[in-house]
């Protein structure tokens, strides 16, 4: 009969050598993940291999529930733990956070994963990471023969520019969409309808469209908790963002090509007490809609 652990009461039917427990609850940033011991200790020498291979479950950091806590990015560990299991990386289409990613495969030590996302073109190569990462026929396309750009004329070299734009899927794509923004508020009048109002602060500003969209406007700002596994090609309406300002909002997407098209409101009105004479309790949910052509 196995017998329960104390790392997370999950049993220990792994090798009885290894004082850690077959299974393991990991709290990494805020974000909860389980997943086995094997799975942890996959990459030789990676500071995971280090951690629960080489220390004891005493040595490591716990949360308040028993469980390991890392404090690293918990959205991006989901893409470490997926390597670890077969060692292979898969990423969506539009994945822009890739440089992220890197810096969490250098922390963990996983220098194969490193290399996998490093950049094959270098910054000072006139051709854009993107363009290089996406679709190497549209690098050797703008090479030439030589495989170089080096030499390329710079009259030939916008109209081949131009040229790979149009064909590629990735980047027409990314030219138009719509994105919805919201807000709900409220303030209260009081009796004299001259004085003035009472605003309450914009508790959450909700974030509407395409996953892929909404991740390339809005960045770290935008919290997926709530719906962290959506395809890029997904909709969604469980998005948020991490700061109350409406103008930093409208200022990210007009610095993405957006454009506002139309917007709406509703509102509502209650008393705050049963007294007619007693302040007004005003409550507006608003809505604006964007677009990029």
């Amino acid at each position: 009969m196995a017998l329960a652990d104390s790392s997370r009461g999950l049993s220990n039917g792994g090798n009885a050598d290894s004082p850690f427990p077959e299974i393991i609850e990991l709290n990494v940033g805020g974000q909860v993940y389980l997943t086995r011991h094997k799975t942890l200790i996959a990459v030789t020498d990676s500071l995971l291999w280090q951690m629960f291979n080489q220390k004891t479950p005493k040595e490591l950091s716990r949360d308040s529930k028993g469980r390991y806590f890392l404090d690293r990015d918990g959205f991006l560990f989901r893409y470490i733990l997926d390597y670890l299991r077969d060692l292979n990386l898969v990423l969506p289409d539009y994945f822009p956070e890739k440089c992220r990613l890197k810096r969490e495969a250098d922390f963990f030590q996983l220098q194969d994963l490193s290399k996998r996302l490093s950049p094959n073109v270098s910054k000072e190569n006139s051709i854009s990471e993107e363009i290089s990462q996406s679709d190497p026929e549209e690098v050797g396309f703008l090479s030439g023969a030589g495989g170089s750009t080096a030499s390329l004329d710079p009259t030939r070299f916008v109209s081949t520019m131009t040229s790979a734009h149009a064909r590629s899927p990735s980047l027409e794509s990314r030219k138009s969409g719509y994105i919805t923004i919201g807000y709900r508020g409220s303030y209260t009048i009081g009796r004299d309808a001259q004085a003035d109002a009472k605003f309450r602060r914009v508790a959450r500003i909700t974030v509407c469209g395409k996953t892929s969209l909404a991740k390339e406007v809005f960045g770290d700002t935008l919290n997926e908790s709530r719906d962290p596994d959506r395809p890029p090609e997904r909709y969604t309406s469980r998005y948020y963002l991490k700061f109350n300002f409406l103008e930093q909002a409208f200022e990210k997407l007009s610095e993405a090509g957006f454009r506002m098209v139309a917007c709406s409101s509703t509102g509502t009105c209650a008393y705050a007490s049963s007294d007619p004479s007693e302040d007004k309790i005003w409550t507006s949910y608003t809505e604006y809609v964007f677009c990029r052509d």
